[in-house]
């Protein structure tokens, strides 16, 4: 099980092993997405990048960036990944809307 803490709406959300980041955090009434994103946003495919967060703590327990973050992301920094592209194994702390 992981706990995940949404550090700007001061929530934990428990997930199991293999949950991915945006459906949990959709799933708990995070919000995810800028105006831009909620009128623009893919769906979860990785195609739009409206779904970025900043990992505060626990990267080591989070999937490897895929192909899509890579491109997607490239000018960001190394600790900011794409919410449907993501998949958590472990404790993680997340700042929204970076």
């Amino acid at each position: 099980m992981a706990n995940i803490t949404f550090v700007n709406e001061k929530k934990e959300a428990i997930a199991a092993d293999g949950a991915n980041l945006r459906e949990k955090a959709l799933g708990n009434d995070i919000d995810l997405y800028t105006l831009k994103g909620k009128l623009m946003n893919c769906g979860g495919y990785g195609q739009c990048g409206t779904c970025i967060v900043e990992i505060v703590e626990g990267m080591e327990n989070l999937s490897e960036r895929t192909d899509v973050e890579k491109r997607k992301l490239k000018r960001k920094p190394p600790s900011y990944r794409l919410a449907c592209q993501t998949i958590v194994n472990g404790p993680v702390s997340v700042k929204t809307k970076p």
